[in-house]
């Protein structure tokens, strides 16, 4: 049996351990929280190095990718470094194939939708889905100076983000490891910037940075989003989100990241290498992989859907 371990910074309450099939081949696929300790996540990866598949690198990304030039994120890098024989995973291929396709992998389940307005919270490590997001939203504010960085400035659609993110991701490339790290149990804080919440039928981008500052309503809302546990469901369910999509499909109960997913899927594919964004794309069509979506309070579904 295949082996694909996600190794994340984030908190192990999320650790998950499913025998997924693919074709009719299983893969054991794990995911291992570390709860921010830095060496004890980096020991891991070469503690495993060659024993296993493929890595899933999880709570940071590796890379930034802006059109067709991807950033460095040195301290991520750092934490795998002398990894030399297994794949490394950050799901940013499948940020830029499964996010990216959403709304098309998801129309026998959504039907054509169209939302009024669409706040993603920090779109920089998930231009992809962004991107997606705009192409159904008559409008589309990013969240990324305010949440991420503690600017109180919204960007407003894609070719402006495309700009500002010309000119941070530079800086952001070497960016300490307590920047680039969100935290591993990704914890409310008081509510913030409401108005962008309250004024958007669609929220989309990372469940903890949404989470970070989400109001205690998010009522008739369209969450679309990457992974959630059962909890985290429960969670928007309470708060009154008529529909949740999860961009990765869900397995025992729960979603699991990018990262995860796309070490499953480079386990499978057995090359010993990342998989390019055609070989994604062409796995993703020939194993039927859709995201899941879930109507949590169907009586009043919104004008999106």
């Amino acid at each position: 049996m295949k082996r694909s371990v996600s190794i994340s910074l984030g908190s192990s309450k999320r650790d998950k351990s499913v025998r997924i099939d693919l074709n009719g081949q299983e893969i054991l696929v794990e995911r291992v929280g570390t709860d921010g300790d830095v060496a004890k996540a980096r020991q891991m990866y070469l503690d495993l190095d060659g024993k296993v598949d493929a890595f899933g690198v999880g709570g940071v990304d590796l890379y930034l990718r802006l059109d067709d030039r991807e950033y460095p994120l040195h301290a991520a890098l750092r934490l795998v470094s002398g990894v030399k024989q297994t794949p490394l995973c950050d799901g940013r291929g499948l940020k830029h194939t499964l996010e990216r396709r959403v709304f098309e992998l998801a129309k026998s389940q959504l039907g054509e939708v169209r939302f009024k307005q669409a706040f993603v919270p920090v779109a920089i490590d998930r231009l992809g889905l962004a991107q997606a997001v705009a192409e159904v939203s008559e409008r589309i504010v990013l969240g990324d100076l305010m949440v991420a960085l503690g600017v109180p400035i919204p960007i407003y659609g894609i070719p402006a983000f495309k700009r500002v993110a010309r000119i941070m991701l530079p800086f952001v490339s070497y960016f300490p490891m307590s920047m680039i790290f969100y935290g591993s149990g990704g914890a409310e804080h008081k509510p913030k910037y409401v108005k962008f919440f309250d004024g958007s039928d669609l929220i989309a981008g990372d469940f903890l940075f949404m989470r970070k500052y989400m109001p205690a309503s998010l009522a008739g809302k369209t969450v679309l989003t990457n992974t959630t546990t059962e909890d985290n469901v429960a969670l928007l369910k309470e708060r009154g989100v008529n529909t949740v999509i999860t961009t990765t499909p869900r397995y025992d109960g729960r979603s699991f990241g990018t990262n995860m997913l796309e070490a499953a899927l480079t386990a499978y594919a057995g090359k010993g290498r990342r998989l390019a964004d055609e070989e994604l794309n062409a796995l993703i069509d020939e194993l039927g992989l859709k995201p899941s979506v879930v109507h949590l309070n169907t009586s009043a579904l919104g004008e999106g859907l």
